[in-house]
Order: structure tokens, then sequence, then C-alpha cells
């Protein structure tokens, strides 16, 4: 058992996920004393044709802060795919109307790329190199608890290992059921949208050509992001927000089985966009809601990430919104006047204004979307697919989204 231990800190971070990670690292930059607190699971080795099952949409805003943290470089280049352009497909009506579709691309907000696909450990396993070669304290134990000073100034955190550290202002980045906001006595509102987010790499038989595509469809919401080629073809990430009921069922099949059976409902959702589509990898299901947390900061504490909030993920802008957080954080800190500590109440006022706008923003489409294409009577299904036609006519309309969908 680890003897206990006393430091100190400017900040300590509770979370070792990327929002942990990037967060520590980017606070360090700014010449603070910062610790990180949370488990170090060994990542497994990189391997040429495996790849992570969680993959992101890194917005430009997103790269430039990993670029800015000398991250961006340094990641994998050939485990990298650019999207340039998107495609949204309303569901099929039933009297046989084509459905509605939206085309999106990168030169219409005079930009390269919309977004970047990557796996999550592997952004994880470059920030985790980072973080050890910036000499930040990383106490890889898990976090337990923590107090309030008794002048209500700072925080005495402990963790499993004995490990005691007092920090004038505590970041939870500790994900969706953190501990270390519940310690602080900040509230969380959390609906269940009844859905699970299906998710597993495929073999296509066409090339994406740096296109993500999306379907409204009446079983969920359905995406295919672009992926890198592998030896055996091209490569494709699904997502697919289906009905609890009917992902339980199909995760609950016989592998052989659950593959053939996603097969068919890709055949039949994409009409061959694609061409044939074959599971290339492990089917996981997690559960899909909306949470918000009507406080992100109180009393020496700020949350980021999936701590201070989480969205449907038929946006695919969960991970931009955490390092959304991080950006907001670190440019309030850095630019406080001289006689601020780092947890006054000001300066925490500062960073939930800076957030509350986009946080807002992103609650109002995924929530709005996920509502209006979970809608099946036939007026509601004409006039959304008409609306995704009318908005594909009109070159402003869709320089607006393509900015909002690339973070510009």
């Amino acid at each position: 058992m680890t003897s206990a231990s006393s430091n100190h800190a400017d900040i300590v971070v509770v979370g070792t996920g990327i929002a942990g990670l990037a967060t520590a690292l980017a606070l360090a930059r700014q010449g603070l004393a910062v610790a990180l607190v949370g488990p170090r699971a060994p990542l497994p080795p990189l391997e040429p044709d495996r790849f992570d099952p969680r993959v992101y949409a890194i917005s430009p805003a997103s790269r430039q802060l990993l670029a800015e943290l000398g991250i961006w470089d340094a990641l994998p280049a050939n485990r990298i795919a650019g999207v340039r352009a998107m495609e949204i497909f309303g569901d099929r009506p039933a009297w046989g109307r084509h459905p509605g579709r939206l085309g999106l691309s990168a030169w219409q907000a005079g930009s390269d790329y919309l977004a970047w696909i990557m796996e999550s450990r592997e952004i994880e396993r470059v920030l985790r190199q980072a973080v050890q070669w910036s000499g930040i304290r990383w106490v890889a134990e898990a976090f337990t608890g923590a107090e309030r000073g008794p002048d209500r100034s700072g925080w005495t955190l402990q963790t499993a290992g004995g490990t005691t550290l007092h920090a004038r202002l505590a970041v939870a980045a500790d994900g969706a059921d953190s501990r270390l906001r519940a310690a602080a006595g900040l509230t969380v509102e959390r609906f269940d949208y009844g859905a699970t987010g299906v998710v597993v790499h495929l073999r296509s038989a066409l090339p994406h050509q740096e296109c993500a595509c999306q379907w409204f469809t009446p079983d969920g919401v359905l995406a295919l992001l672009p992926m890198p080629d592998t030896d055996d073809g091209h490569q494709v990430s699904m997502v697919w927000s289906m009905p609890r009921a009917q992902a339980d069922a199909l995760l609950a099949l016989p592998e052989e089985d659950r593959a053939a059976t996603l097969e068919a409902r890709l055949a039949a959702a994409t009409r061959g966009r694609l061409g044939d589509l074959r599971v290339r990898g492990t089917m996981h299901g997690f559960p899909l809601a909306l949470q918000r947390c009507p406080q992100l900061a109180h009393e020496g504490v700020a949350l980021v990430g999936d701590a201070a909030h989480v969205v449907h993920p038929l946006a695919g802008q969960g991970l931009n919104l955490g390092l959304g957080d991080v950006q907001a954080l670190v440019r309030v800190l850095g630019g406080r006047e001289p006689f601020r500590q780092v947890d006054d109440p000001r300066l925490l006022r500062r960073y939930e204004r800076a957030r509350a706008e986009p946080l807002l923003a992103m609650r109002t489409v995924t929530d709005g979307l996920f509502h209006l294409f979970g809608s099946q009577p036939a007026p509601v299904a004409w006039l959304r697919n008409a609306g995704l036609d009318l908005v594909d006519r009109m070159p402003l309309l869709k320089r607006m989204l393509v900015n909002g969908a690339s973070g510009a």
C-alpha cells in the first residue's frame, strides 16, 4: 500500500481521459503547478490493421488546440482520415417519394477539411507521452474524495492509494458520472434517450472518398465515417443510434448472426451508397443520454468534458465540446489579472459565460434533430425531407451549417 503523502499544487485535474490530459498539459504550459489524478491503465500496442472502435471527428478548432499543445504532428498520420464532405439523407416516406438529401463540403467554408477522424486510443497515447515529458505530477490512483478548506478556499483531495493533494482549483474531467462533481455538490440534469449507440468498423466495397454519410432512418440515426484503408480493403466506422430494444436484441445474437443481421440492415438503410458493407471488428454498444450541469464552476471547482455535459452523438461534437471547455478555461486563467488567484469566483464566472452559448447551441441542435427524426407521422416525415432538400439549394445557409459543423 502506498504511504500517505501531502502535496500542494495550483490546480489538480481529476480524470485521465483525453479531456483531463489536455487540460493538465494546457494549464501547465501557462506556468501553473498542475497535478493529475487518475488511473493510468496500459494502452494496447499499435497494430497496423486493428483500430480502436472509439473514434472521434476532430474539428478544425480542436485540431488547432492539439497543434498548440504539440500533439497534432505527433499523431500517426496513417491512422487519420480527413473529411472533405458530408452527405445527410432523410428517411424514405411510405408513399415512395425520395428521401431528402443535404450535401456539405469543406470548400463551402473555404477550408480543406471539415474534420479529421481518428482513434481515441491514439490521441490518448500521444497526450500521455506529452504529459510525462512535461513533468506534470501524475498520481496514478483513483480519486476517492474532496473537502473544502476551512476558510472556504482551496480543496483537499484524497486518493485510494493514500495520497492527499491540496490545490486552490480542482478541475473535474472524470466523466459523466464525475465523483469530483458530486463531492463539490454540483448538480446534474439527465435525460435518457432510450437508445443505444452501436459502433463497429466496416469493410466497404467502394471507397469513401473522404465523405462522411449520415442517414435518419426509422431505426435511428446511422453514420458512416471515413477511416484509413486496410490490407483487406476500404474501411468506414459505423455509429448507429438504435432504439434500445433493437440494439439489445442485435447485440445478444451470436457473433456470426449479429454480423449478418447488421449487414442486411445496412444494405437496406444505405441503399448501396458504399457498396457491400461487411463487419470487420467487434461490435459495441453504449447508452445515449442528454446531460447538462446548471453550473460549470462553483467554489473552486470547474467542470470540463463529459463531467460538464453529454450530448447525442449524431453531430459528432462530444469531444470537440470538451476540448472547447479546455480552450476556454485556459484562456480565462491565462488572461487573469495578476492579483487574482486561479479560483477567483470572477474567473470561474467568465469561464461559465464563455461556454454558455456553444453548449446551449449544441444541445438545442442535437436534441432537436433527435426528436424531429424520431417522429414517425407522415406529415412530419414529409416536412423534414423537404427541409433537407430546401437547405441543399441555399448556399448561404449551407455555408453557415458547414462553419458550425467544423467549429469555425
